[in-house]
């Protein structure tokens, strides 16, 4: 037993070194989507701020320039702050409430699915309807389409648009808030190291 626990003391002291990489992996994955999601916020800016402040076909909140301008800011600029591991901590809390924003105020009314599953336990109504629906676009494609060149690089999917990807980012950010930026791989880790000296 004492061997097995020896083991496992060296085991743990290889992988403390590489402590870093699994929030540069977290970085490098968020960084691009929510770049991206800030790049469209602003690129359709009009469109976005509309949909932000319209009570019957939108989000309906205040303000919804101002809103539109801090989402796609913080989603743009925080989403480069990631990436390089700057104010990883600080930068992971306004996009936190943005995700959880995303998740209740958008996402929640279509369930947890991002992408329609029939044959999923979290399928509810919306997803059990669109095999109907995806069956249907198919037969039309198939008829009417050159449908193995439509199909050749995957297969049609119908979205549900549930809270799926907004929780998922959710959780990410969570752990980037609690983990920092990571060890070696990030501008937090050396500006720490200088401050100490």
């Amino acid at each position: 037993m004492q061997m097995l626990s020896g083991l496992y003391q060296q085991f743990l002291n290889v992988i403390k070194h590489m402590q870093g990489f699994a929030p540069l992996a977290l970085r490098i994955y968020l960084a691009p989507v929510l770049m991206q999601a800030g790049y469209n916020k602003l690129s359709h800016f009009e469109d976005t701020a509309a949909w932000f402040g319209n009570p019957d076909w939108g989000l309906g909140l205040p303000m919804p320039e101002v809103m539109t301008a801090m989402a796609a800011g913080t989603e743009l600029f925080g989403g480069f702050l990631l990436l390089i591991g700057l104010a990883t901590r600080i930068v992971a809390l306004p996009m936190m409430m943005t995700m959880i924003v995303a998740a209740f105020a958008v996402h929640l009314p279509n369930g947890w699915l991002a992408i329609a599953d029939a044959s999923s336990w979290l399928a509810n109504e919306n997803v059990l309807a669109s095999a109907e629906k995806l069956s249907a676009a198919k037969a039309i494609l198939q008829q009417h389409g050159n449908y193995e060149w439509l199909t050749s690089s995957g297969n049609f999917v119908i979205l549900n648009n549930g809270i799926e990807f907004a929780i998922t980012y959710l959780i990410m950010l969570f752990a980037l808030f609690t983990l920092g930026g990571g060890r070696y791989t990030s501008v937090d880790y050396f500006i720490g190291r200088w401050l100490l000296k």
